[in-house]
């Protein structure tokens, strides 16, 4: 097996993508087109940047590890659509990014995942279409139906922005050091924005903040309003005050955020 150029920063959740082989996969999910300006996080050691460098316009590879500098620069000789910036994504303004990202393309750090995807959502309205490596179960949580065990405050948010266009397995050979966990790529493309999507975000989370209570006990410990308060909104939208959040759709809680103001 071939030594890798750096150790991976266990803190840091790091899996480097090193099997070329999925990269063909995650070329046609991800619906590459020449003219695409593609952001990637987390691009490790340059395996996709490359790929994604030799069939785009520009890619913009943010990366919180500055160790691994050299090492991406080294790969990406020669490639001058690329720009490497060092910082952590969730702290950038990716949104001044410039030219600004259609796409979003990456193995992303599983440790950040979850909240990468949602703050993209509305935090960058440039990007039309996502496809990213992420712990399968989180994959399944973004597009699980409500009444199950995996839908959640991100299902609801993923799904009011989005709709699922690719969905593929991946075997945990393809990175090192392997995860103990299984891992998918995901892709979905933007349907739009519900407006005031900040309010329904703030919602949708003090709803599901106490999954196993009501949605007005729920959204009362949460804090955002009293319980009768609550209790007339859920009314308002259809529903029994002792409904729980994981029992209304996606669009439901768009309802729900207009009934609470």
């Amino acid at each position: 097996m071939t030594r890798l150029p750096v150790a991976p920063n266990r803190d840091l959740g790091q899996h480097f993508l090193v099997d070329e082989n999925i990269l063909g996969v995650i070329g046609r999910l991800a619906a590459l087109e020449r003219d695409d300006v593609v952001l990637e996080i987390g691009p490790g050691l340059g395996v996709l940047t490359r790929y994604l460098a030799d069939r785009v316009a520009h890619v913009h590879a943010v990366e919180l590890d500055c160790s691994l500098e050299p090492h991406l620069r080294e790969r990406l000789e020669g490639r001058a659509n690329v720009a490497v910036v060092l910082g952590d994504a969730l702290r950038l303004d990716l949104a001044a990014l410039s030219p600004a990202p259609c796409k979003l393309v990456a193995n992303l750090p599983y440790n950040v995942a979850t909240p990468l995807v949602v703050e993209s959502l509305n935090g960058l309205p440039s990007v039309e279409l996502w496809c990213v490596m992420v712990q399968r179960e989180v994959a399944e949580r973004f597009f699980a139906e409500p009444r199950t065990k995996a839908y959640g405050a991100v299902s609801v948010l993923v799904q009011l922005v989005a709709e699922r266009t690719g969905f593929h397995h991946v075997s945990r050979t393809v990175f090192r050091p392997p995860p103990n966990v299984d891992s998918a790529l995901v892709a979905f493309r933007r349907t739009g924005l519900p407006e005031d999507f900040s309010r329904v975000k703030q919602v949708v989370e003090a709803a599901f903040a106490h999954r196993r209570k009501t949605l007005p006990n729920s959204v009362e410990l949460a804090g955002l309003v009293d319980r009768e308060r609550a209790a007339a909104a859920v009314e308002a939208i259809g529903r029994r005050p002792s409904s729980r959040a994981e029992e209304l759709e996606p669009q439901e809680f768009v309802a729900l955020a207009d009934a609470l103001r």
